[in-house]
């Protein structure tokens, strides 16, 4: 007798596809990202979309609470620390759940000691891996790449940033925007915050000045994700070769001294808008290995190469054929650096920028 076929078996879930991730961009604190997210989520759920609200921030805007009204929100974990009680995101409690959009306020905000993930766009990675699709809300100034700038116009250096490449990691990015007039206006009103906080932010951050120039940066960001957006579906077109094309390739040079951050950023942001690789190296030496390893930090979270070069009496020269030795065609390096100037000379047929700290206008 033949032998019996085995029973059949069930195929298993399908595996979990990753959800969608849509940000809000603002360029300050009134302009109405949060707002807009939620009449989208609102909109979602009269579509029959299964939506919850997975973190809100009201900071006492009426128009912007009675957004909420209808959609259920997932109660907030409480950390306890220095004898105080702080709320933060349940992301557990929110994958556990598990609504087909979940929205998220405030995507650059440091969670509290004691939370699982130091950053609340971790959260959301770990809310998008399971499936998940988010909308969250943030500002042009916590990106990453642009704090010099940020500090450069306004003199306020932001803390709290999220990677370029966490943005570049959206599915949609949609700028939310009025005129610097019409926010001041409303600052004035009293709807952005309490009027003892409004006099004190209209002295200050909210200067006219300052928000035509952040403004400014969304818009650019704004379009460079559009275009971005735009290179992932063009189709390739044939072109007739006239020879061999050289493609950019971005290394940074990793020192000690501290302007060494600014540096990573603005490479970065090269490599970013050339779609180019980009490599930051060290050269080994027997002091200040902590404030490399604090670099080398940075270019990972970041998602930059990192690479060491043993140690050499001549950093500059070691650097040059590193370089050139794996096609490197740009060269950026502070002014700090040892022995830049014979860095250029050395790298003749490389870019060499040589990037000078921002020194605020007073």
């Amino acid at each position: 007798m033949p032998a019996p076929s085995p029973p059949e078996q069930s195929p298993g879930p399908l595996p979990r596809s990753r959800g969608k991730l849509k940000i809000f961009l603002g360029y300050a604190a009134g302009v109405g990202k949060t707002y807009q997210m939620l009449t989208e989520a609102r909109a979602l759920k009269h579509e029959g979309r299964d939506v919850v609200i997975g973190y809100f921030e009201p900071h006492g805007r009426k128009e912007t609470i009675a957004q909420t009204e209808g959609l259920e929100f997932i109660p907030r974990r409480a950390y306890e620390y220095r004898g105080g009680s702080f709320e933060e995101m349940d992301t557990a409690a929110v994958i556990a759940r598990h609504p087909e959009v979940a929205a998220v306020d405030e995507f650059a905000h440091t969670n509290a000691p004691g939370a699982e993930r130091l950053k609340r766009w971790q959260d959301v990675m770990a809310i998008l891996d399971a499936g998940i699709e988010v909308l969250t809300s943030l500002n042009v100034q916590h990106i990453e790449s642009l704090n010099d700038q940020v500090w450069h116009v306004t003199g306020i250096r932001v803390r709290e940033t999220v990677p370029d490449w966490v943005v570049g990691e959206a599915d949609e990015v949609v700028m939310v925007d009025v005129t610097p007039r019409a926010l001041l206006h409303r600052l004035e009103r009293g709807v952005v915050y309490a009027p003892e906080k409004a006099a004190s932010a209209l002295e200050n951050f909210f200067t006219e000045t300052n928000l035509t120039a952040l403004r400014e940066l969304a818009l650019r960001q704004t379009a460079h994700q559009i275009e971005e957006r735009r290179e992932e579906l063009r189709l390739p077109l044939p072109v007739k070769a006239t020879g061999p094309l050289r493609p950019e390739r971005i290394l940074i040079w990793l020192t000690p001294h501290p302007s060494t951050a600014m540096l990573i950023r603005r490479g970065r942001r090269v490599a970013d808008y050339l779609n180019s690789p980009c490599t930051a190296v060290y050269v080994k030496a027997d002091e200040d290995q902590a404030a490399i390893e604090r670099h080398l930090s940075f270019c990972r979270n970041l998602k930059i190469e990192s690479a060491a070069i043993e140690k050499s009496s001549d950093p500059a020269k070691a650097v040059a054929i590193y370089a050139r030795d794996n096609g490197i065609t740009q060269i950026y390096v502070t002014r700090n650096a040892p022995h830049v100037a014979k860095l250029v000379q050395l790298a003749k047929d490389i870019q060499v920028t040589i990037v000078a700290e921002r020194v605020r206008k007073t």
